[in-house]
């Protein structure tokens, strides 16, 4: 079910013209979605703000309907069940493409991507067509990780490189900044993934579409409220789903 404020507040628009929409998939995000939406009008006044929830126990699908009825630029689509991260990019983007935005930019709703690096990943999108903001890039970094949580994150991205081909140093982070008509050479009917491996899928499917890619540096920052979704059988899911596209990739190109 899409929520969406009456249409009396003027159009917007952010950088260069564009009209900016924000996007993020929640579940169970409460104690951190109210903040970061602050930061992000804060950052990108001009932005309007899009959340997937599904169906969220803890109150946060509540919230975004309060925030839809108060604010023309804050929208929610709230789904009956947990479908995954994969499915809530294909609706994320849908809706973007439905809405006619010129951009689509997407970020973790726990805090992780600090929303000061919005302005930097809209203005790369003045030069390139998906921005990326990147932990491994010259002057990325993460906070609050443990050496075993980084080795895993290094080896999927060195993983996700080898198999399929891709140059940008950070395959596997969400927060990214696309031109909605990168977005609309995608046949979204082809999106296979249904959990995180959606973030590297799209970057497959771009690159062989020869989209512009780029990536700026960001601090990643460990969630400090909240439980986090990438759990041990999401992981081998991820990495089962980058093998079959690595198969994919290999006979395709």
């Amino acid at each position: 079910m899409n929520e969406r404020a009456p249409d009396n507040e003027p159009q917007v628009t952010g950088p260069a013209g564009r009209r900016t929409l924000v996007a993020l998939a929640t579940y169970n995000e409460l104690s951190n979605l109210p903040s970061l939406v602050s930061d992000i009008r804060q950052q990108m006044p001009t932005a309007e703000i899009l959340v997937v929830d599904d169906n969220s126990p803890d109150g946060t699908g509540d919230w975004c309907r309060k925030q839809a009825l108060d604010h023309a630029q804050f929208h929610v689509i709230h789904r009956a069940e947990k479908l995954g991260l994969g499915s809530a990019m294909v609706e994320a983007i849908r809706f973007a493409i439905s809405g006619k935005y010129s951009a689509l930019i997407t970020m973790d709703a726990d805090g992780s991507h600090p929303a000061e690096y919005l302005p930097a990943l809209a203005a790369g999108l003045d030069e390139l067509e998906l921005v990326v903001g990147s932990r491994y890039c010259n002057g990325g970094g993460i906070i609050g990780w443990s050496w075993r949580r980084r080795l895993m994150s290094r080896s999927v991205n060195w993983l996700a490189r080898l198999l399929l081909g891709l140059k940008v140093r950070d395959t596997s982070g969400a927060y990214r900044a696309y031109r909605l008509a990168a977005l609309e050479q995608l046949d979204l009917e082809m999106i296979r993934s249904r959990g995180f491996a959606i973030l590297e899928e799209l970057l497959w499917q771009l690159n062989g579409a020869g989209v512009r890619i780029g990536e700026v540096p960001i601090e990643f920052r460990d969630r400090t409220a909240g439980d986090s979704k990438l759990g041990p059988w999401e992981a081998i899911r991820s990495i089962a789903m980058l093998l079959r596209m690595g198969l994919r990739h290999r006979l395709w190109y």
